[in-house]
């Protein structure tokens, strides 16, 4: 299928007579302008114009193609109007990435409320990351910082990675294990008992299990759901183990739903931050979502 960008050049260059003209209107080189048009008329097959001096006169051939693209092109351009940020100075639309299980925990409550437009996208940390410094994304809440001058980062709260059971987990027998019969015995336990895990990312029980036991896990977890959310709610229905950021069980171990088991001899911390481009005309909404993120994510 031909580059839609190529009608669009050729139709600036029909409109403007010149080459300079079309790529002062679509705001590229004139060089680009040129490989269009030779692109589209290799495509086609023939010449669209006749190049006298300075300025580009349509072909008979090329009239035609006009014709039969002018309004098609035109209805393509009155849409994307229709999609422009700067059609939004009433009611912007913010894009946010987070990690789902972030989202269900903080914003989901409160998105109703928004006096904007909010889409929010779920990813990896790193092509998140890759869509902010592009423009894709406004605001993205990570664990990790990137390298982009674009990028500016800010702390607001950190998640720790423990290990927690449901209320049928023997912890005493662990406590026994722990300050009596040492490390490997611990180990040795925690393989025997039932584990939950996640389809996607088991990055927390690896770094978990790495700084406490020197290696990888060498199990699977015996019941794969689709996320850390769902972990917490089957933890409430008795035995199991989990490793999980503290933040997403808070309120299940408050209220004796679930077990906090053990935070390990040296915790496992993560510092979580907003991530904006340094340059964005959403301030004003973005500094909205990032209150709402600290009133529920902030111990009291």
């Amino acid at each position: 299928m031909v580059n839609l960008e190529w009608y669009r050049t050729f139709k600036a260059i029909y409109k403007t007579g010149t080459l300079t003209g079309a790529a002062e209107a679509l705001f590229i080189s004139q060089p680009g302008v040129s490989l269009h048009l030779s692109s589209l008329e290799n495509y086609v097959g023939y010449k669209l114009f006749d190049r006298t001096g300075r300025k580009m006169i349509p072909t008979e051939r090329g009239k035609v193609l006009y014709n039969v693209v002018a309004e098609s092109l035109a209805k393509l351009e009155e849409a994307e109007k229709n999609f422009q940020r700067s059609t939004e100075q009433h009611t912007p639309t913010i894009s946010v990435g987070m990690c789902f299980e972030t989202f269900q925990i903080t914003l989901e409550q409160y998105i109703s409320s928004l006096p904007f437009n909010v889409i929010i996208s779920f990813g990896e940390y790193p092509e998140m990351l890759d869509k902010l410094d592009k423009g894709i994304l406004d605001l993205i809440i990570t664990p990790h910082r990137g390298v982009s001058p674009q990028i500016e980062h800010e702390a607001f709260s950190s998640e720790t990675i423990v290990l927690v059971g449901g209320n049928d987990i023997d912890h005493e027998t662990f406590e026994g294990l722990l300050q009596e019969e040492g490390i490997a015995a611990v180990e040795s336990w925690l393989k025997s008992q039932k584990w939950y895990g996640t389809t996607g990312d088991m990055e927390h029980l690896f770094r978990f299990w790495q700084l406490h036991f020197g290696h990888q896990p060498d199990f699977r977890p015996n019941y794969i759901v689709p996320n850390l959310n769902s972990i917490v709610r089957c933890l409430t229905g008795g035995k199991g183990l989990a490793v999980i950021p503290d933040f997403l069980c808070r309120k299940e171990v408050d209220a004796g739903q679930i077990k906090l088991i053990w935070a390990g001899h040296k915790p496992l911390k993560n510092t979580l931050y907003f991530g904006t481009r340094k340059k964005t005309a959403h301030g004003k909404e973005i500094s909205l979502i990032k209150g709402l993120f600290k009133q529920v994510m902030l111990p009291e």
